[in-house]
């Protein structure tokens, strides 16, 4: 079975052949036909504290550093949730802190560019700016980071193989490009998909009509989730929605937590994240598909705490 960092230069480099080949008129590749990806028994750290950049590097840590996910001289995507116009006590989007922290341990690993971007639902110039992202970043003060306002011209339809709700889709290629991704969600209610994780955050990289995942969710997210490798998912529960998302704005829907999440497998991140909010991984439907289709382990007895 291949490791991560293989299966995503594999990933990558069979993308950029299918590109060439349909910008040539030959036939495109189909994208997928990998071995699972799920470990037998994958590490999942959860740590809690109130001091995030040391909740952040302790929990990281756990999982062997963040040099065993980001190499010297890589490109790295850093893919938190800003997709609302919510301040950061409303818990509608990735706690600044804890993006900041993640994006200076890349630098320290040596990463040549941090890319941080999502396609956001309100405006996103108000996204970026209230969510505490913006200044977050800016404090960093590095010319190897970027935040970003995502390019429509960057966006390629691209071949599911397997896909179940859908078997084509427009992707980000910044993501599918990137070295290596690092998948930050917050952890919410979701009025449609229940809750949104480290699969539903995925949504902010992809274009076309989002709507239409939501009439099949569950095998939408893993169709997506079968594209687009997470080498590491991060789930911030500092706060978490508890109600009325994903947007949010109440603060009696919010519930402290201090808690964070972390695996390479990004089943068995959102398979604990449900714990958290009184639920089971089989009562998930997107967590169920995932692990039905060999996208990651559910079962969180058969997880590594770490």
């Amino acid at each position: 079975m291949m490791n991560q960092i293989d299966r995503r230069t594999f990933i990558r480099r069979t993308v950029q052949a299918a590109i060439a080949a349909a910008a040539g008129g030959l036939p495109a590749l189909d994208l997928l036909s990998l071995p699972a990806q799920a470990a037998q028994a994958p590490p999942l750290a959860v740590r809690k504290g109130q001091d995030i950049p040391l909740l952040v590097r302790e929990t990281i840590s756990a999982l062997g550093g963040i040099q065993n996910f980001v190499k010297p001289g890589e490109v790295v995507v850093v893919k938190p949730n800003i997709g609302w116009d919510r301040t950061v006590e409303l818990a509608a989007n990735t706690h600044p802190g804890v993006v900041k922290t993640l994006v200076q341990l890349c630098l320290e690993a040596g990463a040549k560019q941090v890319r941080i971007f999502d396609r956001t639902c309100n405006d996103e110039r108000r996204c970026y700016t209230q969510s505490g992202i913006r200044s977050s970043m800016e404090s960093i003060r590095s010319e190897r980071v970027s935040l970003e306002y995502m390019d429509r011209r960057a966006y390629k339809e691209l071949t599911i193989k397997g896909g179940q709700a859908f078997d084509r889709w427009e992707f980000y290629m910044p993501v599918i490009e990137a070295d290596s991704l690092i998948n930050v969600p917050i952890a919410k209610h979701h009025s449609i998909s229940q809750l949104t994780l480290g699969m539903k955050n995925l949504m902010g990289v992809i274009g076309g009509n989002r709507g239409r995942l939501h009439h099949n969710i569950a095998e939408s997210l893993s169709d997506i989730a079968s594209v687009i490798h997470s080498d590491l998912t991060v789930v911030d529960a500092t706060r978490i929605l508890k109600a009325n998302g994903p947007q949010g704005g109440r603060l009696q829907d919010v519930r402290v937590l201090d808690t964070l999440i972390a695996s390479p497998d990004i089943v068995a991140a959102d398979a604990y994240a449900t714990t958290l909010f009184g639920l089971s991984p089989e009562q998930v439907p997107t967590v169920v598909a995932a692990a039905r289709r060999g996208l990651g382990v559910m079962d969180l007895k058969q997880v590594r705490m770490v």
